[in-house]
């Protein structure tokens, strides 16, 4: 009867099916259980190395922390050797951290040349967040200020005297009173006006554009914001800038 046979193909077409999943069972099954289980064990090995890796920053971090808080309290006997490790750190921001703590305790200790050698290294190491890189110029800029040509210092921190730039107030201050010694006074009151102005109060400290404002001022640019000046700049300092042809 047609139903029989319809029945029968059926119970053939599922024994087939079978012995198809038992042959491809046989041939690659023990390939499969393989790969599931070094897939399992690869997985097994991330979350390990994951862990490791955390835990790692995490006693990097609390070193430098602890440092840190140990040279504000004035002892630094520990420092070289625990930044001579942190400085060789896989975590770029702990690397950095530690190379800008190297280096301020270079200047602490009057060694500028070293100073000077550690922040050109920073800002030159691509492999660095730019944060950190543009801050090592600016802090290598201010220390070899006095030895340098002013147009050196305009044209290395061109790029970062601008008010886009998050450091606008420090490379700004140090451009506008190269522009002094270069005699370009105008120029740089209209500097010290900018990095006033009320646009850039959300990124250049308070205390930064109060000083530009008494600097403005000095040199004939009007700079005043709306809020009152709390601050006086010393009586050297507006001296100097309003002698033509000397620097601050």
């Amino acid at each position: 009867m047609p139903q029989d046979n319809s029945a029968f193909m059926r119970e053939v077409d599922e024994q087939v099916r079978k012995d198809q999943a038992t042959q491809f069972w046989a041939r690659w099954g023990v390939w499969l259980v393989g790969l599931v289980m070094a897939g399992l064990i690869a997985f097994g090995g991330w979350l390990y190395w994951n862990h490791s890796q955390t835990v790692a920053a995490e006693n990097e971090v609390e070193q430098l922390s602890q440092l840190l808080e140990e040279i504000s309290s004035g002892n630094t006997d520990n420092a070289d050797a625990v930044l001579a490790t942190l400085v060789q750190s896989g975590r770029p921001g702990v690397r950095a951290e530690a190379l800008l703590t190297q280096a301020a305790l270079a200047l602490q200790d009057g060694r500028d040349a070293e100073a000077v050698q550690i922040y050109a290294t920073l800002a030159g190491d691509t492999g660095l967040p730019q944060q950190f890189r543009d801050l090592a110029l600016i802090r290598q800029t201010a220390v070899e200020f006095e030895n340098m040509e002013p147009q050196a210092v305009i044209d290395r921190l061109a790029h970062l005297a601008v008010p886009e730039s998050p450091w606008f107030g420090s490379a700004g201050e140090l451009t506008a009173i190269a522009l002094i010694n270069k005699g370009e006074r105008q120029a740089a009151g209209e500097m010290f006006a900018q990095i006033a102005s009320e646009d850039n109060a959300g990124t250049v400290p308070e205390t930064l554009r109060i000083r530009a404002v008494q600097m403005a001022g000095v040199l004939g640019v009007d700079a005043v914001p709306d809020e009152p000046i709390e601050m006086q700049l010393p009586p050297s300092a507006a001296a100097q800038a309003a002698a033509p042809g000397t620097a601050p």
